[in-house]
């Protein structure tokens, strides 16, 4: 993958949805709502047998093909001077998501996440990282071509002006919900605009109920939510930037 090449609406300002639209996680527009339910379950939307997921103690145990990511994440100027090491590990869910899912694995599987930071950082909301080009939102895209380009649906990559504004389209409609530790896709106000970056939610908090159905939740933090808690709460500086970089080190893929 090559640099940005040319700015886009996209590139300029990588948001979640704006403040109109039901909430934006860009720099300046964001708040949380404690209005929402503080159930922990994820729920497919009229699920019935023919889901691939099945409810056992109020829990969503998603049974449809899957794979794992990996995240080695420190709080930290650098890995140098790393004192402790944060792992997750994060469910994809193939089915529901099938795009998203590959793209996030692809990416990790070309190093695309190594070393690139959780930029914005929201106590009691969410952590979102990602931009592999910038490191502060701006940048970042597909990993593949999956017939959007900046947004706009297109018959063939060659139609769209660089891989840099290569996007993905929306898959918001699969049911699954902002809960606590489950991963979603961060884009701008307009549909299809989906890239790199990714939000995780920690686990204490309610759901964000005015996400869903318009971010791409796709995958859950299946081991160490309460470290993406933990890192929640480091302290932030302007556009909600850790005063401290958080970052992730290395995301592997697995089966």
């Amino acid at each position: 993958m090559n640099g940005l090449k040319g700015l886009s609406s996209r590139s300029k300002c990588i948001w979640l949805t704006s403040l109109l639209l039901l909430v934006c996680l860009a720099p300046g527009c964001l708040e949380s709502d404690d209005s929402a339910s503080s159930t922990d379950e994820i729920i497919a939307d009229d699920s019935d047998s023919s889901t691939d997921e099945i409810i056992a103690d109020d829990h969503i145990i998603y049974q449809g093909n899957k794979s794992f990511v990996t995240m080695d994440i420190i709080h930290a100027e650098s890995a140098d001077n790393a004192t402790l090491i944060y792992t997750i590990e994060i469910e994809l869910y193939h089915d529901l998501a099938p795009i998203h899912t590959d793209n996030m694995r692809s990416l990790a599987q070309a190093g695309m996440y190594d070393n690139v930071t959780f930029h914005r950082i929201i106590d009691n909301f969410m952590i979102q990282g990602g931009d592999f080009e910038n490191n502060d939102g701006t940048g970042g895209y597909a990993a593949n071509w999956y017939g959007y380009c900046d947004g706009e649906y297109m018959n063939n990559s060659s139609d769209c002006d660089s891989e840099t504004l290569y996007t993905l389209p929306d898959e918001a409609d699969n049911g699954l919900r902002h809960l606590p530790c489950m991963v979603s896709m961060a884009k701008t106000s307009q549909p299809n605009t989906g890239g790199s970056q990714f939000f995780i939610m920690p686990d204490d908090i309610t759901e964000h109920d005015w996400l869903n159905g318009v971010h791409t939740v796709f995958g859950k933090v299946v081991s160490g939510c309460e470290h993406v808690t933990t890192l929640s709460e480091v302290e932030t500086g302007a556009y909600d930037r850790p005063v401290i970089p958080v970052i992730i080190i290395s995301a592997t893929v697995s089966e």
